[in-house]
């Protein structure tokens, strides 16, 4: 594993039962900083513990690394796992551009190993019933997918490393925004159901973004978000870290028979003709899923490098988008104090589910704060499509 501690640690409480178990042999562990304990993941004996990827790659000889670094890091580090002959696990994003994505495509063609993506939600046995209903037409004909979610950050969030909250570090683009980073897996679960309503992995052809702060740093906190593409519906994210009550993040997906609703975090799903809300278990590991790819290759992927373009195209986007609009005075609401300090804005909940439910961006809403979105054309001049994601009367 290379990124041992702080998010790592997740990845490590994942490694520790299969290590446990045989099925896996963790070799070592890579950080820049102290490996921090962790009851649930402990560091097995004999384990090398280091602070070059190069170093671990060269003595340890894995057949399987997990990245989990910051976002900037992960091209260079990836394509050292890949020259020395190891499958990855890739922390999401997986990369901050197209050219990036192509280089590390082309680089798992030349070698031949595998690249999983670290989106995680994907697995969810929710997420394949609700594609499933979708290609079986049970919401008939898919006019529109969005996203809500509303969490909470406190000042803590944004300390927690020295590129939190920021665009670039050193020259590099970072990106550390609510789209790019935290809800990332609410763009991504779009993604994968608009691949279902498409019959195909989503090729965007117009993106609009609108970005807002509430704090002193250079990414967005709160942001709506739409993607038209060449052939699925229109997908919108409306999401913010700056929630004045907590939405764990729900997929909406309109149709002409019905509306079905994803609660992704969770695994809860309604379809059309359910009583209420159902949760659906059974997550598949993202790792467990590599391992069993390795043993073999007919078994999918869950989260391959080229599921995830869509996404790569919509952070691009993001990462050419202005810096975001800052928000405060009496629309902002501040509770706590020192690490724990809150801010939320005003009405920013219902805002955000009427961006939702309508399809439309804050700016389109007639909220009096709200700035244009900043559009990134990718058809060469072909007008792309929109279709209303209101849901039939």
């Amino acid at each position: 594993m290379v990124g041992a501690n702080g998010h790592g640690r997740s990845h490590r409480r994942v490694v520790a039962p299969l290590h446990a178990a045989g099925r896996l042999r963790l070799v070592a562990l890579v950080d820049v900083r102290p490996i921090e304990d962790d009851p649930a993941a402990p560091v097995p004996d004999g384990t090398l513990v280091c602070t070059d990827h190069r170093e671990m790659l060269r003595t340890a000889r894995p057949d399987v690394v997990v990245v989990c670094t910051p976002p900037h890091t992960h091209l260079p580090i990836a394509l050292d796992v890949l020259a020395a002959g190891a499958d990855l696990l890739l922390e999401k994003p997986p990369v901050l551009s197209t050219a990036e994505h192509r280089e590390l495509a082309a680089a798992l063609a030349a070698t031949g190993r595998a690249c999983q993506v670290g989106f995680q939600a994907l697995g969810s046995a929710a997420l394949t019933e609700l594609a499933e209903a979708v290609r079986a037409g049970r919401l008939g004909t898919v006019t529109g997918i969005a996203t809500v979610a509303a969490w909470q950050r406190p000042d803590a969030y944004y300390a927690r490393a020295p590129w939190a909250g920021r665009r670039t570090l050193h020259g590099r683009p970072v990106l550390d925004g609510a789209l790019a980073n935290p809800l990332a897996h609410a763009v991504m679960q779009c993604l994968a159901v608009a691949e279902a309503a498409g019959n195909g992995p989503v090729e965007p052809v117009r993106i609009e973004v609108e970005r807002y702060r509430v704090r002193p740093i250079e990414v967005d906190d709160t942001a709506t978000l739409r993607v038209l593409s060449r052939s699925g519906p229109p997908i919108v994210a409306a999401v913010t870290l700056a929630g004045e009550d907590f939405v764990a993040g729900e997929v909406l997906v309109t149709g002409t028979a019905g509306r079905a609703v994803l609660e992704y975090p969770t695994d809860r799903l309604l379809l059309p003709g359910d009583a209420g809300w159902r949760e659906v278990p059974g997550r598949r590991g993202l790792l467990e899923n590599l391992l069993d790819h390795r043993a073999d290759r007919a078994v999918p992927l869950i989260a391959p490098l080229a599921r995830t373009a869509g996404f790569t195209a919509v952070l691009e986007a993001v990462t050419a988008a202005p810096e975001p609009t800052p928000l405060g005075g009496d629309l902002v609401t501040v509770a706590g104090d020192g690490p724990g300090r809150v801010l939320t804005v005003r009405g920013i909940n219902r805002l955000l589910r009427r961006s939702a439910d309508e399809g439309a961006l804050l700016s389109e809403l007639a909220v009096p704060w709200a700035v244009p979105p900043h559009r990134t054309d990718l058809t060469g001049g072909e007008k792309p499509q929109r279709t209303a994601t209101q849901p039939p009367a």
